[in-house]
């Protein structure tokens, strides 16, 4: 209720009084287009580097550096758009990052030479950096209690992305060449473009930007799309309730008074704050405590099609298991005991054995890192607040994006060098390092709504 009795409501009571529907369909079409665009970008780096390095003459070194650019533009890209979603909008980040990841991954499919072909493919990573924007974009459209289940559901596109991309790989490289391909495999992300004027602004940032009647205007079509009705009041952010003295509670805390010495500054909840300030907001003490395949071969008719066609397939059980431990057992624990069990298909492949039985190892060791890849893009975005969710998420892929610009390096030295086993050994205790420190994440995000300021986020944090 307001000062003078006026009934209120949140973005997100709004949104779990109309449920999920129609319009949340559409949504998810629309941002799982744009994972299937950014899955195949990603998957094609399998098949690309062996190509060019046989038809160009490349160094083993030469041709890693196809990939690692990739990841040098998505760490630039992913803290960029991330910002630029933060302060312009979700709909402005995601519509720079289709322009760019189209128009610089069909250019590569004409790229004269091999420096052409890294500064574009390096443009076409800093496009795909903003993933993270569609998937932050999709998340504030969602009921809180189907959030798990419905973002589940959303990564499916990867896998729907890469499994089409090595359908495609398998039957265009061997006829038609490397250029088709990243030709057609840039034609998902101009879907974007063409059905742009359709995609809705998130109503939780309107709200936070203060722009309630345009909110208000799209939680209507929402509840037009769903045969609902959107509750009676006056519309009003997390914010201004704690601004009021109030606060909202979340499921599964207890109601404890904030103290004196956590006054909420005006820099936390500056909503038009942006660039440096959205980083020094991540940063803030409050929000700090949340906070490849074989590519060694000469030819590229060496590359295993059908290897990599039958290891792709392994992320479909990754997401059923990901859809029946997310909301059941929680974020954190699907992803640490996920990490520990890919550290048992990895030993064995030190030893020589049949080509069928490594084939199923990467599959077992697939399912898991699919599972913890899925669980950990439904965690990310609901620690942050609104203000910063894009950039929030942004910096840790971006962060992520280190292990991809130096994997390719390290795996093709290690395993050219004939240290195969030294390759296997770094992955596996990389891996059970990051099982470890996942369990140290402060924050279980299972069923809880969204916040719109860094305050409430730091409440539910010491209500943890």
């Amino acid at each position: 209720m307001g000062e003078d009795g006026t009934p209120t409501f949140t973005v997100d009571e709004a949104l779990l009084a109309m449920g999920f529907g129609k319009f949340q369909i559409l949504v998810l079409a629309y941002a799982g287009m744009g994972w299937v665009s950014e899955a195949m970008e990603m998957m094609l780096l399998s098949f690309i580097g062996p190509a060019v390095q046989s038809i160009w003459g490349l160094s083993s070194h030469e041709e890693s550096l196809i990939t690692s650019v990739v990841f040098v533009g998505m760490l630039i890209g992913a803290y960029s758009w991330g910002v630029v979603s933060d302060k312009h909008g979700r709909r402005k980040g995601f519509l720079i990052t289709a322009l760019v990841t189209s128009g610089a991954g069909f250019l590569s499919a004409l790229a004269p030479n091999y420096v052409s072909l890294i500064i574009l493919r390096c443009l076409v990573g800093l496009g795909l950096g903003g993933g993270p924007v569609l998937c932050s974009w999709f998340l504030e459209f969602i009921p809180a209690p189907s959030r798990g289940t419905w973002m589940v559901v959303f990564q499916g596109f990867w896998t729907v992305g890469t499994i089409f991309e090595a359908s495609l790989a398998w039957f265009v490289m061997p006829t038609l060449g490397w250029r088709w391909l990243l030709a057609l495999s840039s034609l998902p992300s101009s879907f974007l473009l063409l059905f742009y004027g359709l995609a809705p602004e998130s109503p939780r940032f309107l709200c936070l930007k203060g722009r309630k009647a345009e909110a208000l205007g799209i939680l209507e079509k929402i509840a037009r799309l769903n045969g609902a009705k959107v509750p009676s009041g006056i519309l009003v952010s997390d914010h201004e309730i704690e601004l009021a003295g109030k606060s909202i509670p979340m499921e599964d805390t207890q109601l404890l008074p904030p103290k004196d010495s956590e006054y909420t500054t005006p820099m936390e909840t500056n909503p038009n704050a942006g660039g440096i300030s959205s980083v020094l907001k991540l940063l803030s003490p409050e929000l700090v405590r949340c906070g490849p395949n074989e590519l060694h071969s000469e030819k590229s008719q060496d590359v295993s099609y059908k290897d990599v066609f039958i290891t792709t397939f392994a992320e479909f059980p990754g997401l059923l298991l990901s859809a029946a431990t997310v909301d059941k057992f929680g974020r954190k624990f699907s992803m640490s005991i996920m990490f520990f069990l890919c550290c048992i298909f990895l030993p064995p492949l030190v030893f020589h054995q049949p080509q069928a039985l490594t084939t199923g190892l990467l599959f077992g060791a697939r399912i898991c890192i699919t599972t913890t890849f899925t669980v950990v893009y439904i965690y990310a975005p609901e620690i942050y607040p609104t203000s910063i969710r894009s950039t929030g998420v942004g910096v840790a892929s971006s962060v992520g994006r280190i292990g991809g610009m130096v994997c390719p390096l390290v795996a093709v030295g290690l395993v050219h060098g004939c240290h195969q086993t030294a390759a296997i050994m770094l992955f596996e205790i990389v891996i059970f390092v990051s099982g470890i420190c996942v369990l140290f994440f402060p924050l279980e995000t299972k069923g809880r709504d969204l916040s719109d300021s860094i305050s409430s986020s730091k409440q539910t944090n010491q209500l943890v």
